[in-house]
């Protein structure tokens, strides 16, 4: 009976240290929350478009890459007035910090899907893989089904009027 009472214990104290090893890990884990993603439909020669929506992470991470199968390349922009002018331009990466909201939207941050390989048509869904960098410079990947939706669209989250 004693040696039955010391396995229980050993088995219970096991499954202790597992989980508090788990929950230690945990905290690594950027756990990045996507929320109204979407891409702009296109017309039907046209071999770019923007995709959209608004990350948030419960750990200081940096969205640093995404990937589609729907074009040969994806790339992280940023617009910005530079006096009276509008510049796109490819960023290596955003932050992410703890607890807040990054918008991706018309105008601003915005993933650039370049190289189309077919029209996007308005009610399809394309897959998105963001490549997230850690804290501790880990990566974990978050794969987003993005809705299109039609080029006259206004994202009532951030209001912005269609800018590509």
């Amino acid at each position: 009976m004693q040696a039955i009472k010391h396995t229980t214990f050993s088995t219970f104290t096991a499954g202790i240290a597992a989980v508090a090893a788990f929950a230690l890990c945990a905290p690594a884990l950027a756990q990045v929350t996507v929320t109204a993603p979407w891409a702009r439909a296109t017309v039907p020669a046209q071999k770019s478009s923007g995709a959209f929506m608004q990350l948030q992470s419960a750990q200081d991470a940096r969205l640093v890459g995404v990937t589609t199968p729907a074009a040969d390349n994806a790339e992280i922009h940023q617009m910005a007035m530079s006096g009276t002018t509008m510049k796109m331009q490819q960023i290596d990466g955003l932050d992410l910090p703890a607890g807040k909201v990054v918008t991706l939207a018309s105008g601003g941050y915005h993933l650039m899907l370049v190289g189309l390989k077919r029209q996007l048509k308005e009610g399809e869904t394309i897959p998105l893989t963001l490549l997230i960098e850690n804290k501790n410079k880990t990566r974990d990947t978050v794969t987003v089904k993005v809705p299109v939706k039609p080029l006259t669209f206004v994202n009532p989250a951030s209001g912005a009027a269609p800018a590509h």
